[in-house]
């Protein structure tokens, strides 16, 4: 007689494997993801340079791991020791100073890498494309459809194995003489049962949890305006600086949504578009001149008599980054006075067309920018009040101070 327990037992025990090493995969992937959005992002991207070489390749052109992992966390030390390939890139690079990654662990270092190594097969292409969204779409369920496919096969094989290993032991035992006795149900069984609440338990904990970490964030969130601006045709290709149009980010808390007294600058003169074509989303093709003159009507700004001959209407944006309200955050003291870069935050904000939230803006991902992010004391009046720091590391005491260390953790800093 088959054992149905024995099989039920090792078929839990061989799907509760296998989703284990398909969910621990799946982690080690958002990882990479994760650690390199934060920490590289700003400064590298996979297929093309930025501030800093493109990354794709770059374990091909450093074999040695170690020397790689070197690099990443104090790349001073390693410019120090004289290796060639590295100081040619530092030379190349106007002796631009990488930021030092002190805290990331090797395995932390490798997940990063390998989610580089993934993204080098993505063919590279500006988002709103719908050719590479729908490429990049395709190999996403392909490599779905196989990885489910190849779960399921594996699934019957294991059933199969079990089902031959018990009929194999039926017969030895009637063969022995040993007596059969009849097996309480799977459905019946008390040990099962509370292994399946468990693990019932587990999961749905999993998955409460991470939605009520996700709730009030709106990472990817990429809503239509009422006009498609292109901050690739304008931030990218024409190279207009983000505080033309955003001068509030250099001397207040917000960045400001210009006024179109400020697109009116430009498209007084401007008035038709003859650029590479421009698509939405959903892959529509949009027509720009057709957008141009949605500024117009909203300005009440007649092109054909060069003046403002009706009445202006105002222009209903739709919000897309938004922080809690008991949090503080200015601009100003991150663009003026810590002097980030734009794209830390927002992401390759000069390659967008349909701008969308590049980042979670959670409390955990501030606080690591703090505990990471170096101050930049060189020709910053705002920071002369730390002049023990300034002294520090003259004497080669520090090497460098993190916002950290300034007050950048404390908790009043951000909520009040």
């Amino acid at each position: 007689m088959i054992d149905y327990r024995r099989i039920a037992k090792r078929l839990v025990i061989s799907i509760l494997l296998l989703t284990v090493v398909c969910f621990d995969q799946q982690i080690f992937a958002q990882d990479g993801k994760a650690l390199f959005q934060q920490n590289c992002a700003s400064c590298h991207a996979v297929h093309k340079d930025l501030t800093g070489p493109k990354l794709a390749g770059i374990e091909e052109r450093v074999p040695d791991k170690k020397l790689l992992h070197d690099w990443i966390r104090n790349n001073q030390a390693v410019l120090k020791s004289g290796n060639k390939y590295f100081n040619d890139l530092y030379q190349q690079y106007n002796k631009a100073a990488m930021n030092l990654f002190p805290n990331l662990t090797d395995a932390e270092i490798d997940a990063i890498l390998a989610y580089v190594k993934v993204q080098e097969a993505n063919v590279p292409g500006a988002k709103g494309n719908p050719k590479t969204d729908q490429d990049a779409k395709a190999t996403s369920s392909d490599n779905t459809l196989l990885f489910g496919i190849l779960t399921l096969i594996l699934a019957i094989i294991v059933f199969t194995l079990l089902q031959v290993n018990a009929n194999l032991k039926r017969l030895s035992d009637e063969k022995e003489g040993v007596p059969a006795y009849e097996p309480v149900p799977f459905w019946r069984n008390k040990a099962y049962i509370a292994l399946v609440a468990v693990i019932l338990f587990v999961i749905g904990g999993y998955y409460t949890i991470q939605g009520a970490i996700g709730l009030g964030r709106s990472k990817d969130y990429q809503p239509e305006q009422p006009i498609y601006y292109s901050h690739k045709v304008h931030a990218g290709t024409n190279q207009i600086n983000c505080l033309y149009c955003h001068g509030g980010a250099q001397e207040g808390r917000h960045a400001n949504i210009p006024s179109l007294n400020t697109c009116m600058n430009c498209h007084m003169a401007i008035t038709s578009y003859s650029g590479e074509d421009l698509y939405r989303e959903d892959g529509t093709k949009v027509d720009g001149t057709a957008e141009i003159q949605k500024i117009y009507k909203h300005t009440g700004w007649d092109p054909d008599q060069q003046k403002y001959a009706n009445e202006p209407k105002p222009v209903e944006w739709v919000k897309i980054h938004n922080l809690p309200d008991h949090v503080y955050f200015s601009h100003a003291q991150h663009v003026n006075a810590g002097r980030v870069a734009c794209q830390t935050c927002h992401g390759e904000i000069q390659n967008m067309n349909e701008v969308y939230q590049f980042s979670d803006l959670s409390m955990g991902w501030c606080i690591n920018c703090h505990r990471e992010t170096k101050v930049k004391f060189t020709e910053n009046k705002f920071y002369s009040i730390y002049e023990k720091f300034h002294n520090e590391i003259k004497n080669g005491t520090l090497d460098s101070v993190t916002v950290e260390k300034i007050g950048g953790t404390e908790c009043q800093k951000c909520h009040y």
